[in-house]
This record gives C-alpha cells, sequence and structure tokens, in this order.
C-alpha cells in the first residue's frame, strides 16, 4: 500500500507541492482538490490578461495532473464538501494551498462605502472569477484611484487605461471590458506611503506604462532620489536602480496629448474614503521616509474619483479547524500540526512570482518527508478511496482533470477572434458544459 497524500489548492504553490512530492515517493497518489471547477488558481485568476503568455506555466502543471497517480478533484470545497479532519483521518499527509484571496483593509473612514474595491475582488471581476463576477465596479467617472505601488497596482492601472485593441490577445472577460471601455477615463492615480525606491514594481512591469496608446504616465522628478541608497545590496539593488531609470525616462520625457494619464504619486497615505452614499474622493497625507518607515508630514490634500481600488496585500481565510496567525495560516516553516502542512501565500503571505513559490513548496515537502521517515511510515491510511466514498453520500459532483479540459475547450469555442479563450464565470456555467 503506497503514501497518499491530499494537496488542497491547485494553484502554483499546489502542483509545485505535487510535483515535489512525486519525485519524493514516485509510488505515492496524490488527490488535489480545488474548489473551482477549473484549476491552476492565481495562473487562471491572478495573472494580469494582458499578460497571457505567463499563463503557459498551467501546461506544465497540466502534465503533473495527468500522472496516473494524481487525481484532480474540482469543484470540492474542504469546510464545505468535506472537513478539515476528515481529511487528515483519510492521508498521510495534507498540504493546504490555498493561498490568499481575501484583501487586507486601510482601517480608514469611509472604507465599506460603494465604490471601494479590493485588488483581489478587483483583479477577479476581470479575471472572469465566480467569487468576484457580480462586483460591477463603479467605473463611471473620470478618475479613479488605486491604492499600492507593487505589480498588482501596476496591473490594475494598466488594464484600466488600455484601449481595447492593445487588450487584443488577452483573456478579460468580456463583460469587465466592456465596462472599462465605456468608462470615460481621464486620469488614474496611484497612491503609495512610501517612496519610489520601496515600491514593489517590477522593471519589465514598470517598463510596460511607457508606450500606452491613450495614456501618459506621469511621475514628479522631485519625487525621486538621486541614487539607489546603500541599504539595497544585489540583485535587489539592480531592480532599484532598474526602476529609478525608467521613472527618470517618465519625469523627463515631454508630456503628450495624450488624453488619458497615469499619476504615480509617492509619498501620500490615505486617511479617509470621501463621499456621502458612494465614492466622491479620496483624502491624503503627505509623508516622509525616514528608516524606511512613512512618517506623517500634516499636510492633506484631497482627489476626486468614482472609485478606489486598493492593492495593499491579501490574507488567506482558511476553512474551520485551521488556525489563523494574521494573514497567514499559523505554522513553523510550513507544518501546522500532526500531518498536516502549508504552503505559498497561505503560508508566508502575499509575496513573490509564480516561480518563487517553487522553493518554498520544495522545503516544505522536505520537511514532510523528514517527519515520515521519522515515523518510520507507520500511517499508511485508506486516501482517495475514502473521499470517494463520502463524496458519493454527500452527491457532491466531482469535476476531473479530463472534464476541466472539456471546458476548457468550450471556452476556448466561445472567445472571439482576437481572444485565446472566453472564460466561464460561473460554477453553474462550467458544470452545464458537462451536462
Amino acid at each position: 500500500m503506497s503514501l497518499s497524500f491530499a494537496i488542497v489548492g491547485s494553484g502554483p504553490s499546489g502542483m509545485y507541492a505535487a510535483d515535489a512530492l512525486l519525485k519524493k515517493f514516485p509510488d505515492c497518489k496524490i488527490d488535489v482538490f480545488d474548489k473551482i471547477p477549473m484549476p491552476f488558481g492565481l495562473i487562471r485568476y491572478g495573472v494580469a490578461p494582458d499578460h497571457f503568455k505567463t499563463k503557459n506555466t498551467a501546461r506544465q502543471f497540466l502534465r503533473t495532473l495527468e500522472f496516473s497517480q494524481v487525481r484532480y478533484l474540482g469543484n470540492i470545497e474542504v469546510g464545505r464538501d468535506i472537513s478539515v479532519s476528515e481529511l487528515e483521518e483519510n492521508y498521510d499527509a495534507v498540504i493546504f494551498a490555498i493561498g490568499a484571496y481575501n484583501d487586507r483593509k486601510l482601517g480608514i473612514p469611509g472604507e465599506n462605502l460603494p465604490g471601494v474595491y479590493g485588488a483581489c475582488a478587483f483583479v477577479g471581476w476581470y479575471n472572469a472569477h465566480p467569487d468576484f463576477r457580480d462586483i460591477n465596479p463603479m467605473l463611471d467617472g473620470s478618475n479613479t484611484a488605486v491604492v499600492g505601488i507593487g505589480n498588482v497596482a501596476l496591473d490594475i492601472c494598466r488594464v484600466l487605461t488600455k484601449t481595447r485593441s492593445e487588450m487584443k490577445g488577452s483573456d478579460i472577460a468580456s463583460p469587465a471590458l466592456d465596462i472599462i471601455q465605456n468608462m470615460p477615463i481621464e486620469a488614474v492615480h496611484m497612491f503609495g506611503r512610501r517612496g519610489p525606491l520601496e515600491a514593489g514594481f517590477t522593471p519589465k512591469e514598470l517598463g510596460e506604462v511607457r508606450d500606452l496608446e491613450r495614456c501618459s504616465a506621469i511621475v514628479s522628478a522631485d519625487q525621486l532620489p538621486l541614487n539607489v541608497e546603500e541599504k539595497f545590496e544585489g540583485r535587489e539593488k539592480g531592480i532599484k536602480e532598474k526602476n529609478l531609470s525608467i521613472l527618470r525616462e517618465l519625469a523627463n520625457q515631454n508630456i503628450t496629448k495624450k488624453p488619458v494619464k497615469m499619476h504615480f504619486q509617492f509619498y501620500a497615505s490615505p486617511i479617509e474614503i470621501l463621499g456621502a452614499n458612494r465614492v466622491e474622493g479620496i483624502r491624503l497625507e503627505r509623508t516622509k521616509v525616514s528608516n524606511g518607515k512613512a512618517i506623517s508630514t500634516g499636510e492633506i490634500f484631497d482627489v476626486p474619483c468614482c472609485s478606489v481600488i486598493t492593492a495593499i496585500g491579501y490574507q488567506t481565510k482558511p476553512p474551520e479547524g485551521l488556525p489563523l496567525d494574521g494573514v497567514t495560516i499559523s505554522n513553523t516553516r510550513g507544518w501546522v500540526r500532526d500531518n498536516l502542512y502549508v504552503v505559498g501565500w497561505a503560508k508566508r503571505g502575499s509575496s513573490g512570482t509564480i516561480p518563487t513559490n517553487g522553493p518554498d513548496s520544495r522545503n516544505v515537502i522536505d520537511l514532510l518527508t523528514d517527519n515520515l521517515n521519522k515515523k518510520g511510515f507507520n500511517t499508511l491510511k485508506p486516501g482517495g478511496d475514502a473521499t470517494d466514498k463520502l463524496l458519493s453520500i454527500r452527491n457532491v459532483r466531482v469535476v476531473s482533470v479530463a472534464d476541466a479540459e472539456r471546458i476548457k475547450d468550450a471556452e476556448i469555442i466561445n472567445a472571439a477572434k482576437d481572444r485565446p479563450w472566453e472564460k466561464f464565470t460561473s460554477i453553474k456555467e462550467m458544470l452545464a458544459v458537462l451536462d
């Protein structure tokens, strides 16, 4: 009888964990669960729609799911269809790779006004995630504000300001594209509490805003330092220097007559979202940076806007039975308790790119392997057989990897000529393909 493992979540961290388990235990059996019928999580629903080539990573993970000893169980939500304790009882080890699909709050007055959206929800909306299809964002004014100075904030600004022709070849949800293109946009303001050196942009992402068809990126030269501080070293320093070079280029450009402006506003901390019945503006305070921290200056200013999108980080929301430690599942180097582990953003927070999850997951599987070695592999459990019985008794519809490919084929057929596919925005639509 071979060891059996459960992986909850089929995004990058979960799939890297599956690959690592197959290398450590070639004869093992792995069940990969996902609450959405379609696999690959962050790749499908988090990567910017105009970065479609980045989603080719999914091909590698699909090959993993097609191994005979690996099963994909889509449309299964842990905590609803099967409990954490049942997984622990039935598998030799359980690895949670559920990501972080809840936006962190600013904690300021007005944050609950209609027109305020977290980046997770907003990105999920234009990427056709079923959980966020109905948010109907208020994009009915000329200005919008994005709080955050990382790649996610930059993605949102770019998607909001691109033309329809620039979005050709993307997999943005058609309803979202129509709403964005119908927005009478004149300006998007990106605010960060700290300065350009502390920004989380990568040079590749930042460089993309230089040549947008209808939008000019506006940077104030007064906010740019002369050089990169000595506290940054090695690769990090190289990234900061490239970013600073691009920002200088943007600051020195001749402002064109393009109708839309993307304002980079550093040293600006939001203190209130303004409005009576909906968002009407955002109030901010000028800051200065000391020892890497944003310090208040007392200078207040307001910016009118129809909506505010916050991109300040995510937190995980584990099912009942798992301990939460701030924004992550409480863990020690990935070990939670007994035979339960966590990888990815649910383990370390929302940081890094897709490849970052590779070494993180492999390290946790190394720890899991050491723990199993200490037990002497005397904990063989029923695994998938017990799970199948439970799901059958509960009449739960399980989506296999073959089913997911059928859904994907239907999405390709539904796509317009200039689009790779048209993703279904509801689970009901996905399952209807199989019926």
